[in-house]
């Protein structure tokens, strides 16, 4: 099999993803890269809960330092983007760029992410991201879209299953904030 470097963003989201992947003949190893999530507690309990997945799958899961500084730096200036707009593309292309490093230093070829399972994310954005991380260190980007074939609803479907917490907001202080103003 070969292997594939698979950034999740949570155990919600890489419930069907890592089953694809494996089904297509891929042996994924989990990467936990996501200093973009708010606050540290919610970080600290999406890694735990895709700790405990990732044991059961049987996948190695290496994770990142928590290193917030590192979003903020990079989304400077964008607060007020709209969900899809700039500060996400800006987000993506940090948590991907860090991937593709891991991978080419772990002489791994491939390696995609979790974040195109959600009906919340533009694929396009993030494939684009992707391809950009992928090229800078001469690897491959694999442009799977895990929300076709009703990867949403068996992702959810797999975290049900599994009794995992399931976050009510894609993760940076942002996304918080238009939630809360989307409730009213």
């Amino acid at each position: 099999m070969q292997r594939v470097l698979l950034h999740a963003c949570c155990a919600v989201c890489a419930g069907y993803p890592v089953e694809l992947l494996i089904n297509d003949g891929f042996s994924p190893v989990i990467y936990f890269c996501n200093p973009n999530i708010y606050p540290a507690a919610e970080h600290d309990r999406r890694l735990f809960e895709l700790v405990k997945y990732s044991k059961k799958k049987g996948c190695e899961l290496i994770y990142d330092n928590y290193s917030p500084d590192d979003f903020e730096n990079v989304v400077c200036g964008l607060e007020n983007e709209p969900e899809k707009g700039m500060r996400c593309t800006k987000c993506f292309e940090l948590r991907l760029g860090k991937t593709a490093l891991l991978a080419k230093k772990m002489g791994i070829k491939l390696f995609t992410t979790t974040l195109s399972v959600s009906p919340h994310k533009r694929s396009g954005q993030i494939f684009e991201a992707g391809e950009k991380a992928a090229a800078e260190h001469g690897l491959e980007f694999l442009k799977y879209d895990f929300k076709k074939r009703d990867g949403f609803k068996i992702t959810s479907q797999i975290a049900r299953e599994n009794g995992m917490y399931a976050q009510t907001y894609c993760g940076c202080r942002y996304s918080i904030r238009k939630e809360s103003a989307a409730r009213g």
